[in-house]
């Protein structure tokens, strides 16, 4: 099976501006492409990872990729999926973050003469003088096509800044630069930037004529990818000093019954026949196709000592062992007792089970805490120094844990 009708049966294709050209460039390897990762925090999550993904099937395939640091389109933070404003961050901030990007990155991606190469639009957008910028691009733009776009309809109750109403701009001035400057020929995001993505194959039209614009394609991804990665209004992060690989395959392992094969066939370089004979399973077939998951990511993102590690601790623990050393652990000190106690809705929420104190409290009346099996059912119960000196196994539902330890 050649690459492109591989993306295809993977669920990885949404929408494309030009099919056959498409099909033609990737199968034969001749896509230059990009994807942009806008680096508003200091390291990539499960949200990035079909994006990482995809990049390395199409290298594998012979296709040469451009990965996009959005060192500049960071200073406006893209609208797309958001209620509310994005959290503006300072130079210094954007130039940490694009570096632990780059870190990640080299994880997934083979850089190099000839291979992927790795840039940063800050080097173009921020020496951009406003007036030239606004009569050489802005004047290609309609406002209301703009209006018209998603990205900016579900923003217009709560307000949409002029400061974000131009990311849709700059994500389009990107891909004509990278157009002329690096001979990049298409590129690829989730489907929610369909709109901001048309308006750089539009630009280039506009700017480089009807033949520019012929081996100018936008291929899209699904959104999907932009879904994963959120639990418990938490971001899993692909560092494992923000997310420990153990928790990194538990967020796997736990994934619904309905989205553990979706999940193997967009996420994971398992061959296409063994996925094919994987969605006849059902029933406890689906838990061992959750482990196959869990495992392959962990070792995608962590290694696969890590992965072994991982599983070998997720066992345990559903077996009853709780002695792993790779479990969650909370640390804490004498100065988070009080009384030489603490009580068990101030563990809760210290490990990170539970977000408040009214979800630790609702969480222990239905029923779903336990510590060291023992299920709690007092909402007072509280846990001596000695007792925590020895650390206790905490566990909210039946695959949540976590290991309390007071030092």
């Amino acid at each position: 099976m050649k690459i492109y009708e591989e993306l295809v049966e993977r669920g990885l294709i949404a929408q494309v501006t030009n099919e056959e050209e498409i099909r033609e460039m990737i199968n034969n390897g001749k896509a230059k492409f990009y994807i942009g990762f806008d680096c508003t925090a200091d390291s990539l999550t499960a949200g990035h990872f079909m994006a990482l993904t995809l990049m390395k099937r199409l290298q594998m395939a012979g296709n040469q990729p451009i990965a996009l640091i959005g060192g500049g389109t960071t200073m406006i933070g893209d609208p797309s999926g958001r209620t509310d404003m994005r959290k503006m961050l300072t130079r210094e901030d954007i130039d940490h973050n694009a570096e632990c990007f780059r870190r990640q990155m080299e994880r997934f991606i083979e850089f190099g003469p000839g291979k992927a190469q790795m840039v940063n639009n800050a080097d173009w957008l921020l020496n951009l003088n406003y007036i030239d910028f606004l009569r050489e691009v802005g004047a290609c733009f309609s406002v209301n096509n703009m209006l018209r776009a998603e990205c900016y309809k579900q923003r217009m109750e709560k307000g949409l800044s002029f400061f974000e109403f131009n990311y849709m701009i700059m994500q389009s001035y990107d891909f004509y630069y990278l157009f002329k400057n690096y001979g990049c020929n298409m590129q690829f995001g989730g489907d929610d930037q369909w709109s901001n993505m048309l308006g750089g194959t539009e630009l280039i039209r506009k700017k480089l004529g009807k033949d520019a614009h012929a081996m100018t394609i936008t291929l899209l991804t699904d959104s999907q990818g932009h879904k994963m990665g959120k639990t418990a209004g938490n971001a899993v992060w692909l560092d494992p000093n923000k997310t420990s690989p153990y928790e990194f395959y538990q967020y796997w392992r736990n994934v619904g019954d309905a989205d553990v094969l979706k999940c193997i066939r967009m996420l994971t370089f398992l061959p296409m026949e063994q996925i094919r004979e994987m969605s006849t399973w059902e029933g406890s077939q689906l838990n061992r196709a959750k482990e196959i998951l869990a495992y392959e990511l962990t070792s995608l993102v962590h290694g696969e000592e890590e992965a072994k590690k991982a599983e070998a601790s997720a066992k345990a623990l559903f077996s009853g062992g709780s002695n792993s050393t790779n479990i969650p652990t909370t640390v804490i000190s004498e100065a988070d007792l009080e009384d030489g106690k603490l009580d068990i809705m101030s563990i809760l929420v210290k490990s990170g089970l539970c977000a408040t104190r009214s979800d630790a409290r609702r969480n222990i009346q239905q029923g779903g805490v336990s510590v060291e099996d023992e299920k709690i059912s007092d909402i007072g119960r509280s846990f001596s120094a000695d007792e925590l000196r020895a650390g206790i196994l905490v566990k909210r539902g039946k695959k949540n844990f976590n290991k309390v330890i007071l030092k």
